[in-house]
């Protein structure tokens, strides 16, 4: 049963003949997928069959092939899994608003189905594609426990204020799912198996920056990597701020392509023991921070510019924009790690290298940006190109929040005030020196770029 909370019509209308189709988008994944469960409850009950249609751009905010090779792997196997229910999956190429339109009257759809992400350009394609089809359009909210625009109707200021509002939700939500049902076979609807070396071969992104191979791509890679982090790491998810201890679950790349669900692996989770610290650390980061830079990219249009800080932050910014900074480098230098704090050389590096920069890391990292560049503004953009160009989950609400909390002070609090930051929270080498041990995080991320 789908709860109902989770759902939204964008636009009603008269259903057609042919099958339901789910444009998957945000939610990458066969299985614990609440959008893909309610287009096959709708084509069940509408004796229709159930295709699947992804829409491949071949350009997407500078994505490189480190991203779009870990997305079409898990493509690849997703296709099969769907084949093993009998669902077809269509990949497309090109505009979503010129292809989903084209391919909801080829096919005399009966109704579209997708799933929800507060991102921008996301909420343009549905808003376009709505404009040019006619049938019933459904959003479902399948990457949230509580769906993001069901806990909250407004920005909230921070974890402490949307926190309560989650927890009093999360018991109607936080249900098993039902399994996903073999459809008959129909010939009304049915694809060619997809050519996924051709589809590569005609992308036309950056292939500068190489696909990594410490994670593999997919939801049966991403069980994997949740079992381990159980097995190993769960105990010690107390200590992971700490660089070196290899406490964290690596799970944020399988998140932003919805390759493994978020309440699946808090179902897991509580298994473990839901009144632990380190359960309770792990949840809160996973429930309450994820969820809460949702609805911070939703309810707030400038997001991913200095124009969405809190007014408080602007003012003090602003206050401190003509201060004298240091050191000041350039894109490019910081591209290449070329500054003269080897910690913050070693992060980059980390994250260039192996496509995944640690969480604490990249709250220096940040805030180190917003230090040694000639504006807020300026420093908005670098870590944001950085981010997206090298992270494995780039392009993501939580990368955009976190940024903004660092560089910004979104849901953060006023700090006392000095030069550059101004009021915003500041970190620096010797706090990190007394939280861990740097020099073994250099030592170990110190690989040559060239």
């Amino acid at each position: 049963m789908i709860n109902e909370k989770r759902i939204r019509l964008l636009q009603d209308g008269k259903t057609g003949n042919g099958p339901v189709v789910y444009w998957v988008s945000r939610d990458q994944r066969c299985s614990d997928n609440w959008a893909l469960l309610f287009a096959q409850s709708l084509a069940l009950s509408n004796n229709k069959p159930l295709a699947v249609v992804f829409n491949l751009v071949d350009n997407f905010l500078e994505a490189t092939i480190r991203q779009y090779g870990f997305m079409l792997k898990g493509l690849e196997q997703l296709e099969k899994d769907l084949a093993r229910h009998n669902i077809p999956l269509f990949v497309l190429t090109g505009k979503p608003e010129v292809n989903i339109p084209e391919f909801v009257k080829k096919f005399n759809i009966h109704s579209l189905v997708t799933d929800f992400d507060p991102l921008r350009i996301k909420r343009i394609w549905k808003r376009d594609v709505a404009k040019k089809i006619s049938v019933p359009f459904y959003e479902v909210d399948a990457h949230n426990i509580v769906p993001c625009l069901y806990v909250s109707n407004k920005q909230e200021f921070g974890a402490y204020t949307i926190r309560p509002k989650i927890h009093k939700q999360l018991a109607q939500f936080l249900d098993e799912f039902p399994e996903l049902k073999k459809m008959k076979k129909s010939e009304a609807v049915s694809s060619d198996k997809t050519n996924w070396s051709a589809l590569n071969a005609s992308l036309k992104i950056n292939m500068d920056v190489k696909e990594q191979d410490a994670f593999k791509p997919g939801e049966y890679a991403a069980h994997k990597i949740l079992n381990g982090f159980f097995t190993n790491r769960l105990a010690d998810y107390d200590k992971r701020n700490d660089p070196n201890a290899g406490a964290v679950s690596n799970l944020s790349p399988y998140l932003h392509f919805g390759q493994i669900s978020a309440q699946r692996i808090v179902i897991e989770t509580q298994k473990h023991g839901k009144n632990s610290e380190a359960v309770k650390s792990f949840l809160e980061e996973l429930i309450i921070r994820r969820e809460l830079s949702d609805n911070f990219c939703y309810y707030q249009k400038y997001y991913d510019t200095f124009e969405g800080f809190p007014e408080w932050a602007k003012a003090t910014l602003n206050d401190h924009k003509k201060d004298k900074r240091e050191f000041v480098y350039s894109l490019k230098e910081f591209e290449n790690s070329k500054t003269h704090d080897e910690l913050w050389n070693a992060a980059q590096n980390e994250m260039v290298i192996k496509g995944k920069m640690h969480g604490y890391m990249r709250m220096y990292w940040a805030k180190k940006i917003l230090e040694w560049s000639k504006s807020p503004e300026e420093a908005m953009k670098t870590a944001i190109y950085l981010n997206d160009k090298y992270e494995l989950d780039g392009r993501d609400p939580n990368g955009y929040a976190g940024i903004a909390w660092s560089i910004g002070g979104v849901h953060d609090r006023a700090w006392k005030d000095r030069p550059v930051f101004g009021k915003i929270r500041y970190m620096n080498f010797n706090g990190c020196l007394r939280k861990f041990d740097v020099y073994s995080y250099i030592a170990s991320n110190s690989a040559s770029l060239k």
